[in-house]
């Protein structure tokens, strides 16, 4: 009886271990402000507050990690249990990791991974302790209440996941599927009306069983899972701004979800240690020191691999921290969600304060590798001096290690501080990140040099990362080092014989030394491995416009305007730029008898200049476009465009255009047969604007024409040059 009064009262209790305590960190009530800090706050000061969630990670995130690893792993019976995770998913895992530090290509797919399922780790366990608290408070929901409120959860997943693979990714690290926006925002609104039904329908029916009181624990932890993940998607949508999968996954929410869970692994650990100690003798739960052996295992799951890893095989220490940081978080969500199950026995005993017998059947059953290991751990966690002294000394190591790491990154952040930067890159140089912050700061303070050092150090450490090898490559080349330049590039090719960028900047450097074929070579290969180079197709199309080939240059020019034809706006090149190159285009195409493209290209280009207001491009156009008319015997058309070509020359007050534009309008109308003297007159016009250019050089075919005109109209030549301006009024008068 007295038994049975027990336990009813336990179960009349929800809480942990206070009320406050559950609520702020367990059931995440601290998560609106968190938020607000997290959203607001990190913006304006962002190396303060990744100092700070770099040091909250030694407290929180990394002791969370070796929680699951404690909790696998130092009972025989545990660690047998879940043998298919504890040994051969974790051997897995460390075959992926080596595997990741010789092909980096690795990274971008496992960081996906690990930002992908993240936020559906936090779901699940915030599922979980939803459902542990109801139970607690005497709620048994049927099977449908439990498929509606598991579907919320999962439902809510689904929508930041929509968020996170929207459109393209600006992060290189993360490889957005590239779900379309329009396609993404129907479907996070349909899913968050299921949302809607189903968490009305869920959490109707657990209030009809035990009331709202009691259910506190559980809607705080729901309206968290709200806070978390639907509420950033709501403003996204409304407001436009993207999520940032890197800070959301690994920032703030990490935090709070690292805290939870140690919040609960604490109690489960101590609820486990008070159980063992009615069958095993009194055992003492020393709060403190489980702490402390998940902190220094926390340090010892991050820490020393990659400083291992770039100190003793050169690897990029960032590249190496990434790829450790997204596989230990990817055993922990596998191992993670095999071992914390309600419908276990032994956990729904300890957590529920049910009075299930608890099964040890599979310590009998245990291989003989997990006796070796446990031996190991028993010998380990003994009693004896050498034991000791070695719990001791790697205690002391990883802390000391752990110092030092804190240390590298707070000097590393001190971008502004070059002396910081240079003790940062002391404790370890094989660092990509730093050594190009380092780079800058040279650059800043006057000291290439230095800078130039940094980047190959980076280059090395990193030889497929880009950003490095792109900075030394436009150093080299402002400093006019052209066989440096392509050296480098010739040596990266071996380590990114795909990159499209690197392609294209080998084949200028090829072109450079006079290489035009293999230039081509290299650019052909850029567009076949990135069909979007764009960059690619018009160095190809001016150097075969260069050896005229007029029709193939055409056609990459034509490839060229497609591409930016389908960019933003803001990532288009210069109007003016974009006018030129249509402006080659067509000439290209008449150059190569294909006069109906020319004369859409020519068109093209004036429409362009009028909408951008380029009156100089638009007289280029009209000029070009009227020579191809008068060659196809459209007269009319070709006197109209030059006149308006003049005009705008007279209006843009540019006399280096109109000289030459005035020559053109008289050779025309001498070949089309209008009087002779109106022609002579425009020539002359065009000698004297040239006359009055810096230069003031006259060309040999405007003498050469002149002199033509002036054997043929004979003493009126001299009558003309005595008053232009009647003849030069008449000739723009001229209609068909």
């Amino acid at each position: 009886m007295g038994k049975s009064r027990s336990t009813s009262n336990e179960q009349a209790a929800p809480w942990i271990y206070n009320p406050w305590l559950d609520l702020i960190v367990g059931c995440g009530a601290w998560s609106a402000p968190l938020l607000l800090v997290s959203y607001f706050s990190i913006a304006s000061s962002a190396r303060t507050w990744s100092v700070v969630f770099y040091g909250l990670a030694f407290l929180f995130n990394y002791p969370h990690y070796m929680a699951t690893i404690y909790r696998a792993y130092h009972r025989a019976e545990d660690f047998q249990k879940y043998r298919v995770f504890t040994v051969h998913i974790t051997a897995l895992m460390v075959l992926t990791l080596f595997l990741s530090h010789f092909w980096l290509r690795l990274l971008p797919w496992i960081f996906t991974l690990y930002l992908t399922w993240s936020p559906w780790h936090y779901s699940g366990q915030n599922y979980g302790l939803f459902m542990m608290f109801a139970r607690r408070a005497g709620a048994n929901p049927s099977k449908a209440a439990r498929r509606a409120l598991y579907g919320a959860f999962i439902v809510s997943y689904l929508i930041l996941f929509l968020g996170f693979h929207t459109g393209p990714s600006t992060d290189p690290l993360f490889l957005s599927i590239g779900i379309p926006a329009v396609i993404s925002r129907w479907e996070q609104i349909i899913l968050g009306v299921a949302f809607v039904v189903l968490s009305v329908y869920g959490i109707s029916q657990l209030v009809r069983a035990t009331g709202w009181r009691k259910l506190v624990p559980s809607l705080t932890l729901f309206s968290s899972q709200f806070l978390w993940f639907l509420l950033p998607v709501a403003i996204s949508l409304i407001r436009g701004l993207e999520i940032p999968q890197n800070r959301y996954s690994t920032g703030v929410l990490a935090v709070m979800h690292s805290a939870q869970y140690l919040w609960i692994t604490s109690y489960y650990a101590r609820r486990e240690a008070i159980g063992e100690a009615a069958t095993k003798g009194p055992r003492n739960w020393r709060p403190f020191a489980y702490f402390a052996v998940l902190v220094v295992g926390g340090i010892a799951l991050f820490v020393p691999g990659p400083w291992l890893a770039s100190r003793a095989f050169h690897h990029d220490f960032t590249a190496s921290f990434l790829i450790f940081t997204a596989l230990v978080n990817i055993h922990h969500f596998i191992l993670d969600g095999a071992i914390w199950k309600l419908r276990d026995g032994r956990i729904a005993s300890l957590l529920l304060n049910s009075r299930e017998r608890i099964s040890d059947a599979a310590a009998d059953a245990t291989s003989q590798f997990a006796r070796g290991f446990v031996q190991v751990c028993r010998w380990l966690a003994g009693s004896t001096t050498g034991a000791r002294s070695v719990r001791v000394g790697t205690a002391l190591l990883l802390l000391v290690w752990g110092t030092l790491d804190q240390t590298r990154y707070y000097l590393a952040l001190h971008t502004e501080d070059l002396q910081d930067l240079q003790r940062a890159a002391s404790l370890n140089s094989f660092d990509s990140s730093l050594q190009m912050r380092l780079a800058k700061r040279a650059m800043d303070l006057d000291r290439p040099q230095e800078a130039e050092a940094a980047w190959r150090r980076a280059v090395q450490a990193n030889p497929i990362d880009p950003a490095p090898r792109q900075a030394l490559l436009q150093f080299l080349i402002d400093e006019n080092r052209y066989d440096d330049a392509f050296n480098l590039t010739d040596a990266s090719l071996k380590y990114a014989p795909r990159d499209p960028n690197l392609l294209v900047n080998h084949g200028l450097l090829e072109l450079h030394r006079g290489n035009a074929d293999q230039a081509r070579a290299d650019w052909d290969r850029a567009i076949a491995v990135d069909p979007s180079q764009v960059n690619a197709h018009l160095y190809l199309a001016d150097e075969l416009d260069r050896e005229g080939r007029a029709q193939a240059a055409a056609s990459h020019y034509n490839a060229y305007l497609a591409s930016i034809a389908r960019q933003r706006t803001q990532d288009r090149p210069a109007p003016d730029r974009v006018i030129a190159i249509v402006l080659r285009m067509a000439d290209c195409q008449a150059r190569s008898s294909q006069p109906d493209l020319a004369l859409k290209s020519y068109r093209l280009a004036e429409k362009l200049a009028i909408e951008t207001r380029q009156p100089k491009l638009e007289s280029v156009a009209d000029v070009n476009e009227a020579a191809l008319q008068a060659k196809s015997g459209r007269l009319t058309d070709a006197l109209q465009l030059y006149q308006h070509a003049l005009s705008l020359d007279e209006f843009a007050s540019d006399d280096s255009a109109a000289a030459q534009d005035w020559f053109a309008y008289g050779r025309f109308l001498d070949d089309a047969g209008y009087p002779g003297r109106l022609a002579y007159a425009c020539v002359v016009k065009s000698e004297y604007l040239t006359r009055a250019l810096p230069n003031g050089a006259l060309p040999d075919a405007l003498s050469g024409v002149r002199k033509q005109m002036e054997k043929r109209l004979g003493g009126e030549a001299v009558t003309i040059r005595r008053d232009l301006d009647p003849a030069l009024k008449e000739a723009l008068g001229l209609r068909r």
